[in-house]
């Protein structure tokens, strides 16, 4: 049996041309990055946006755009890490059709483990293996904000997908210490309704995905879904917000079910159809 998790946001009139100004955005900042990549943060950000108004107005992502969106914000995503891993030179990046030489800009305060769940996710849900394996490459003390700005758990998480994607030793242990350090009595600086409604149901998804829990995985996708739906409707303000139109870290831990055959019996325009399902995969080079 299928379980529909019904949207919140809905496409208004204006909603596709939206999305493509964005994007139109999105492609300046990207043409700008050779000359300095002082604003890749900027550029993620806003690419991450687009993704989300193209997944408002085509809700299953059956459209090229909407696939581009998506590449376009993952290889962003790792372009940030890599112009912030070194000191000084250049490196080559895939991004939005073009390989670019993007000037390395030193350690920033942005590539940090909030922004590498994100690029890993998006890795994830473009299939990339190659950026999912440079992005688990990152030592963890690298991704430490300096003024402390992330719970302990955080830095689990980060771990755990690591060291699976790796294939390291201790993900048992470390996917508990991960689990326990989300408890809201313990991230205590974390406001509840988001640690509950988004940051620990991908954890919770992680942990029925590696355990091959056939029958668990789909009513933990839909309680994921349930929650962040909750999250995003809590008021008018997040209501609107199109953050809220993709869960992104669900989906990503749909995408590794899907490809390791787990059953999804869901359907919500929260997990686009053609991106947990790879519709578009191998179209043009990522």
């Amino acid at each position: 049996m299928t379980v529909t998790v019904v949207r919140h946001i809905v496409a208004g009139p204006e909603a596709a041309a939206f999305a493509e100004r964005l994007s139109k955005q999105v492609a300046g900042h990207i043409d700008r990055l050779e000359t300095s990549a002082d604003s890749i943060d900027f550029a993620f950000s806003t690419a991450l946006l687009a993704l989300q108004a193209h997944c408002v107005a085509d809700p299953e992502a059956a459209n090229l755009e909407t696939w581009e969106a998506a590449v376009n914000a993952m290889q962003l995503g790792t372009a940030l890490f890599a112009v912030t891993g070194g000191s000084e030179g250049t490196v080559e990046c895939r991004i939005n059709g073009s390989v670019r030489t993007i000037p390395v800009i030193g350690p920033q305060p942005y590539a940090d483990a909030g922004n590498w769940l994100l690029a890993f996710w998006l890795a994830v849900i473009c299939r990339e293996q190659e950026r999912m394996t440079q992005l688990c490459q990152i030592p963890l003390e690298q991704l430490r904000s300096p003024g402390g700005e992330y719970e302990e758990f955080f830095y689990h998480w980060v771990d755990v997908q690591q060291t699976y994607w790796l294939r390291r030793p201790g993900l048992v242990e470390k996917l508990i210490a991960a689990i326990e350090t989300s408890n809201p009595e313990t991230a205590n600086t974390v406001p509840r309704d988001m640690l509950q409604g988004l940051l620990y149901p991908p954890i919770n998804l992680f942990y029925h995905f590696v355990r091959k829990h056939e029958e668990g995985f789909s009513p933990a996708l839909v309680e994921a879904l349930n929650l962040h739906k909750a999250y995003w409707t809590q008021n008018e303000e997040r209501a609107v917000d199109i953050d809220g139109a993709v869960a992104l870290g669900p989906l990503a831990m749909a995408c590794l079910a899907y490809d390791g055959k787990l059953p999804i019996g869901v359907e919500s325009d929260f997990v686009p159809k053609y991106l947990l399902e790879h519709g578009w995969l191998g179209e043009f080079p990522t």
